[in-house]
């Protein structure tokens, strides 16, 4: 069990050895974000601006104008509260800065609502120019990061990390990641449930359940990339299996559900059902206790998946 931001901090030290071009900044929370790793290794390319995410977004559209490969962090609450920088400084000049969103999602648990990202997915797909990142385990994290360190980017990234630790299920290398591309982690020919970010493992749980229920087929397919969405994968899903669903530690408002199903509305109109947190603010609590109440563990689902088949 490891969380996806340790990714970050055992990562993005390794690349920046191999790319002297990448460089760090950091909004005075680089032990929790993690990106304080970086510090230890390459104080020279570390710039600590302090509380003041907003002039640390200004500083990084700065740098990458010459030629500086950017990573900046924050929990994705604050990062994504400075929309209208995010917007004027990187998305509208369309500079090449990766925004790094750690604490997202409910399980952050006991620290409460002000600090859990939960709008961030629907606010970073709004703008035009912005690609969007959300690995489900350690493993695939160190892959996307390699991906934003050794590739020309050619737009900003916001890339979304879970806090709480995760079972390593794509530690397997045929799990590649590809932008813009979705994966099969568990075939199945009856329902599909799309899955983004940390909660991979409470779905394929869910699967598991259902099948057992109902002895029916259940397919789960993992989704890093959350824009540019997988079309291919989406249609592909609506044509060969009954029933779909989308779960995802976010508001079912403009994230993961809301993506998929704007591609079906306009290729292969189809029901789908989201699982997410329903356009509310969820209370302080333990994050298992938070995913049961708030219908997000591995039971829940399996409960509501079974009781949508009922319908």
């Amino acid at each position: 069990m490891r969380a996806v931001r340790e990714a970050f901090q055992d990562h993005l030290p390794v690349m920046g050895n191999e790319y002297d071009n990448v460089v760090a900044l950091d909004a005075d929370l680089g032990k929790a974000t993690k990106i304080a790793s970086f510090k230890e290794s390459f104080p020279e390319r570390f710039f600590q601006i302090g509380i003041a995410e907003a002039n640390m977004i200004g500083i990084a559209s700065g740098m990458s104008e010459y030629g500086y490969k950017v990573f900046l962090a924050s929990f994705g609450s604050f990062l994504t509260g400075r929309y209208d920088i995010i917007r004027c400084s990187l998305a509208y000049p369309n500079r090449p800065v990766v925004l790094v969103g750690t604490h997202v999602g409910m399980a952050i648990g006991k620290d409460g609502v002000t600090q859990m990202g939960l709008e961030d997915v629907s606010l970073m797909r709004a703008l035009p120019n912005m690609k969007i990142l959300n690995p489900a385990t350690y493993s695939e994290a160190v892959r996307m990061i390699t991906y934003l360190c050794s590739t020309e980017l050619d737009s900003p990234y916001y890339l979304r990390l879970g806090r709480q630790p995760v079972e390593d299920i794509l530690q397997d290398s045929s799990n590649t990641f590809q932008l813009g591309k979705a994966n099969i982690i568990k075939d199945g020919t009856d329902i599909t449930i799309f899955s983004t970010g940390c909660i991979l493992s409470e779905v394929l749980n869910a699967a598991s359940l259902v099948q057992q229920k109902r002895n029916i087929s259940v397919r789960v397919v993992n989704v890093p990339t959350i824009k540019p969405i997988d079309t291919d994968m989406v249609v592909k899903c609506s044509k060969e299996t009954k029933h779909l669903f989308s779960v995802e530690d976010h508001s079912i408002v403009g994230g993961l559900g809301s993506a998929i199903s704007e591609v079906l509305c306009e290729e292969n109109p189809t029901h789908l059902k989201r699982i997410g947190l329903n356009d509310e603010f969820p209370e302080s609590a333990a994050p298992k206790d938070l995913y049961e109440k708030y219908g997000l563990s591995s039971g829940k689902i399996a409960e509501r998946i079974v009781s949508e088949l009922d319908k």
